[in-house]
């Protein structure tokens, strides 16, 4: 399907209406009436396709995902006393479109999808979807400063109670993103998101965070770390290495390549190689956006004698 021009704040048309977050759009301008058993049954579909998410790939839930938000978008004109309740299940479940199409290089349809989760939270008066697409957006810039000014915004709208899984997320990708700036404070945001992470209740807040493991809070933490040359890198790197095991998902993938790319930037050489060659075996057989941009990253920073091996990364990475 042609991606059309994104929509504006004004009139949905017909080319923009036939793209799912187009239609969501429209939905969320109409108004009254479906039972309690069929609002619950889509909202617990969102969170299981969150949850897929740890395990399938992109390619494999895109269509699952956009299908589910037409079907929300359908009965959300009969919303009724459901309608705030759907119109945050229908902006988690644009995100999580969003971040599939992003994770499968479509940036076009990425956008539109986190405008749309925006537009969601703001007709369901829901700080914590705003949060979410900010956050899944500061992955896709390549200016950290303006990650860094959406993350700061994402991190006041997950302030209260039920949101300190969110708030480490953000906190963490902070963090990152303050070190790639070589702004100072990169070190006091990743000890909020540690306090924070420590006192979540990690299986009774949002399902779009429950990927955020143990694993991927130190993939956060090497990034930092590999950005300052910490000196608990490879210390830190080595135990997060065995936290993760050998039967990796698209996740797995991504820390593996976090951990070889914090190696490599922070001076440890020979492990970061170790690393990078198990994260090329792991990315060739799990292809993903994030991990092509690890495997661009790696190939950069790898050591002149490992010329074969950069090279292989660089083709991945295309």
């Amino acid at each position: 399907m042609k991606r059309r021009t994104l929509m504006g704040a004004a009139v949905i048309g017909v080319a923009t209406a036939a793209e799912p977050w187009g239609r969501l759009a429209h939905a969320l301008r109409r108004g009254s009436r479906i039972d309690v058993d069929t609002a619950t049954a889509l909202t617990q579909r969102t969170e299981a396709l969150h949850i897929s998410e740890l395990s399938l790939s992109a390619q494999q839930l895109r269509r699952q995902v956009e299908n589910h938000l037409d079907a929300i978008t359908a009965v959300l004109g009969q919303s009724g006393d459901h309608e705030r309740a759907l119109t945050i299940t229908a902006g988690e479940t644009a995100a999580l479109a969003g971040w599939l199409a992003w994770d499968l290089g479509d940036h076009q349809a990425a956008g539109a999808y986190y405008r749309v989760t925006a537009d969601c939270a703001e007709a369901a008066g829901h700080p914590p979807l705003r949060s979410l697409a900010l956050t899944y957006a500061s992955y896709g810039t390549n200016d950290p400063t303006r990650a860094i000014d959406m993350l700061t915004q994402a991190a006041r709208d997950v302030r209260g109670p039920g949101n300190a899984t969110a708030a480490a997320w953000i906190h963490a990708r902070h963090a990152e993103a303050s070190a790639q700036a070589g702004q100072s404070g990169a070190l006091r945001a990743l000890d909020r998101a540690r306090v924070v992470y420590d006192y979540a209740e990690h299986t009774s807040e949002q399902a779009w965070v429950r990927f955020m493991t143990p694993a991927r809070l130190d993939s956060l933490i090497l990034s930092v770390y590999g950005h300052l040359a910490h000196p608990d890198l490879t210390d830190t790197a080595e135990a997060a290495t065995r936290r993760l095991g050998r039967e990796l998902s698209d996740v797995g993938v991504v820390i593996l390549g976090d951990i070889a790319t914090a190696l490599l930037r922070g001076g440890d050489a020979d492990q970061g190689v170790h690393v990078a060659r198990e994260f090329t075996a792991a990315a060739t057989a799990r292809p993903n956006t994030m991990g092509r941009d690890r495997a661009e990253s790696i190939a950069a920073l790898l050591p002149d004698t490992q010329r074969d091996l950069a090279e292989y990364l660089h083709q991945l990475a295309a």
